[in-house]
């Protein structure tokens, strides 16, 4: 990342050397919060000071971070940037004194829907048997791939194909099928498979933490959609016959529902299931735990 590597090697001998941590977390709170108001009171700090801190960060860096008029504000390509990285150098901050004072961290998992399904609790047993000096945290996120960027977990799953960019890397673990949820008193419910044409004339409810299912329906074809908020959301529509759900298989056996029946999608193409994490490690145990999973899972496609 441009910007942050210039920032890095002008440390010892420019203004940037003067960057500090409060620097840093005005930066990412207003990145968060969207409005100087809302960091302010995040940070508790007032409105003026905060406003006096960024603009001390923007002339020790250079460059404008912050997009303002009377009414908006927004961070410019150089602040989203440096927002970002700012989001991981303060969490490795907060790791490295919670590691000082009680030793090594438990090791950070995230996911957004089904983890690996029935193949989860198999991994982590092997893996507190294998590692006990090791404890491992699972988290079900929002959206996974932010919270690796933002250092907030070590590692994650995935079922979208994440933007390798910026310091990211990921390999494929292996392909689950698609299959389709519906009311268990719906016709549709009575058949071994359906097709995505048997779905065509139906609502059709996502949830932008599910696997991705826009791109099934050719230009002119989708059928009518609507968007929750979480699977509970996702399965109570489903359930109440509101709509009909596309999925992958794991959240069959992640999320059962005594509603809904899933069904295999016959005519679309599977989920690849990804293993992500940060080029630079944010935890010591990364790398055991990669190993450890490629090791465990059955059917581990080619890196």
């Amino acid at each position: 990342m441009p910007l942050v590597d210039d920032l890095c090697s002008a440390v010892m001998n420019s203004e940037v050397a003067n960057v500090e941590l409060r620097h840093l977390r005005a930066l990412a709170a207003i990145g968060d919060e969207g409005t100087v108001t809302g960091a302010a009171a995040v940070l508790r700090v007032s409105q003026p000071a905060l406003s006096r801190t960024l603009r001390q960060l923007e002339s020790r860096v250079g460059v404008r971070l912050v997009h303002r008029t009377t009414r908006t504000l927004e961070l410019t390509d150089a602040g989203r940037r440096l927002h970002e990285r700012a989001r991981l150098i303060l969490q490795q901050f907060d790791d490295a004194l919670l590691e000082a004072a009680d030793g090594v961290r438990p090791l950070r998992i995230g996911f957004a829907w089904a983890a690996l399904g029935e193949r989860t609790v198999p991994l982590l047993r092997t893996w507190r048997a294998d590692h006990p000096e090791t404890p491992l945290r699972v988290h079900r996120l929002d959206d996974p791939e932010v919270a690796l960027r933002r250092g907030e977990i070590d590692a994650a799953f995935l079922r979208t194909e994440p933007d390798l960019r910026g310091g990211l890397e990921a390999c494929a673990l292996y392909r689950e099928r698609r299959v389709a949820a519906v009311l268990e008193e719906d016709p549709l419910a009575r058949r071994p498979a359906v097709r995505l044409e048997d779905l065509a004339d139906r609502p059709v409810v996502l949830c932008a933490t599910a696997a991705t299912t826009d791109e099934l329906w050719l230009e002119g074809q989708r059928p009518h959609t609507f968007e929750v908020t979480n699977v509970d959301e996702w399965l109570t529509a489903i359930a109440t016959g509101d709509a009909i759900g596309v999925t992958a298989e794991a959240t069959e056996h992640s999320h059962p529902h005594p509603g809904v029946r899933y069904l295999p999608l016959a005519d679309t193409p599977p989920v690849t299931v990804r293993l992500a994490w940060l080029h630079t490690p944010t935890h010591p145990a990364t790398a055991r735990f990669m190993d450890h999973v490629r090791h465990s899972i059955r059917g581990v496609l080619p890196r």
